[in-house]
């Protein structure tokens, strides 16, 4: 793949899409921390409908850190693993308040040494409520589209990573992922998508067949 081809495929989803965004309701870096922790495994649908409440129970990282993970598990208990999150949460909390002063860290270093969180939460955190380009989210749309259009060969996320990271420009990092998150979901679906019948995906996608 070589970045012209890269370039033309950004142009071409940028132009579909031009409302990408991240879809997990947050007002705040904190609120985004904890529903991206909350989003593994789950639908980012299942965390919106379960965030409010939650966030009304325990509005700062020192309302999470005075609780306990069995006070968290009621408000989530409607997402997948959230005996495990809620455990989660309450240490990224913790740490947050006892470390870093209540403020969620800026840094992918500091991030990722919080409970539940690795380098794909971070680079949510970061790059959505903090605009710093560290790295290109690889959720599973993500995965599937890179090597649909070519953009990889490598089948891990983090290699899948480092290609795209070297494929396009670092200001466009965050909003790609949402560019492909979006398309994924739309049209190039993991089973029953569109792509013979979308432009897009009939000049670039290996999955269309017409």
């Amino acid at each position: 793949m070589t970045k012209k081809k890269a370039r033309e495929i950004y142009t071409a989803l940028q132009l579909r899409y031009p409302d990408a965004k991240c879809a997990l309701q947050h007002a705040s870096p904190f609120e985004l921390l904890i529903a991206t922790i909350l989003s593994a495994q789950a639908t980012d649908v299942s965390v919106n409908k379960a965030s409010p409440s939650l966030f009304k129970a325990f509005a700062t990282p020192k309302a999470f850190a005075n609780s306990s993970p069995e006070e968290i598990e009621p408000y989530i208990a409607s997402i997948g693993l959230f005996r495990s999150k809620a455990k989660s949460v309450y240490e990224a909390s913790k740490r947050i308040v006892e470390v870093y002063d209540g403020k969620v860290p800026s840094t992918m270093e500091d991030l990722v040494s919080l409970r539940g969180v690795a380098r794909k939460t971070a680079n949510v955190v970061l790059g959505n409520a903090m605009d710093k380009n560290e790295g290109v989210v690889v959720d599973t749309h993500v995965s599937r589209l890179s090597q649909r259009f070519g953009l990889t060969k490598e089948t891990k996320p983090p290699k899948i990573e480092q290609d795209l990271m070297l494929l396009f420009p670092k200001e466009n990092w965050t909003i790609l992922s949402h560019l492909l998150i979006y398309h994924g979901r739309a049209v190039c679906k993991k089973r029953g998508g569109n792509c013979d019948s979308d432009e897009i995906c009939k000049r670039y996608c290996s999955n269309a067949t017409s």
